[in-house]
């Protein structure tokens, strides 16, 4: 049985991990209400973008915009990775790791490179002795604007273009709520076909206007359409990593709950140990004397 002493060691550990655990609940709970607004804010316009879209690309064709057309043989993919820079946020790294894995599994003759957003991703990259063409690290958990997303768009862009990628698609965590975050896999480039949000039953399906042409248009919309994706993917992994860390911290602050109870209980057991031991030799001492 552990001495008084180490159980009451022990007992001040846990409480102050516990400190620890609620002081970073606390400071996930608020940067999670900054993410979360922003998130929610950028979502109508990333759909309204996505509607207009859609009906400009199903007027003009496939072959208006080299960026809507497919390669026919594909070999080298680069992959736009979304993870933290930072741990103690549950399975949520693992989570979008095993998602790029799977992928990867399901053609492994392709060349893969990766734009890693965050430290957990491009660890993982240089452990599976990937290449990485680019990384972005301080960003996804904090502050950043539409910039972050147009430069790097821009480049993808650029480099598909060139022929460097035959395809490009981004890996991230979309958010459903505080216990719910999926990692989804998007399609950057070529740009897959954008079905219209209007259905065939509809009497009435929207026109827009355009001026100038729509081939025009398409030229000058496509590439924000690229922006506008990894933005909002970095929006929605940002609020993810915020509401898994939450939740992880949470968690961890019952733990301990459960921990300091259970060694209380120990604690009071040998306590009461070493009193009735003292008893005992005070009465056998008493006997003696007696004797």
């Amino acid at each position: 049985m552990p001495s008084l002493k180490d159980v009451k060691n022990k007992i001040t550990g846990v409480k102050k991990t516990k400190q620890i655990t609620k002081a970073m609940n606390m400071v996930a709970a608020s940067r999670l209400r900054g993410a979360q607004n922003k998130m929610e804010a950028f979502r109508p316009y990333s759909e309204k973008f996505g509607e207009v879209l859609g009906n400009l690309a199903a007027r003009a064709g496939e072959e208006s915009s080299s960026l809507l057309i497919p390669r026919d043989e594909v070999k080298n993919i680069n992959i736009v990775l979304c993870t933290s820079d930072r741990g103690l946020c549950g399975g949520f790294n693992s989570n979008i790791l095993v998602k790029a894995e799977k992928f990867i599994k399901e053609d492994s003759n392709k060349d893969y490179s990766f734009t890693n957003f965050g430290k957990k991703g491009r660890d993982w990259c240089k452990r599976e002795k990937f290449n990485i063409s680019t990384e972005h690290l301080g960003i996804v958990g904090g502050n950043f604007n539409f910039n972050v997303a147009s430069n790097i768009g821009q480049k993808l862009i650029n480099e598909f273009l060139q022929g460097k990628y035959d395809k490009v698609f981004i890996i991230y965590s979309k958010f459903q709520s505080m216990a719910k975050q999926i990692p989804v896999l998007l399609q950057l480039l070529p740009i897959p076909f954008i079905e219209s949000s209007t259905s065939d039953n509809d009497n009435y399906m929207a026109e827009h206007i355009c001026e100038p042409s729509t081939n025009e248009l398409l030229e000058e919309i496509l590439p924000k359409n690229i922006f506008v994706q990894i933005y909002g993917a970095l929006l929605e992994t940002s609020t993810s990593e915020h509401a898994a860390r939450m939740m992880a911290m949470d968690n961890a602050s019952k733990a301990c709950d459960d921990m300091i109870e259970n060694l209380t209980l120990a604690y009071n057991k040998a306590r009461q140990a070493a009193v009735t031991t003292e008893l005992m030799d005070i009465v056998g001492g008493a006997e003696a004397l007696k004797g």
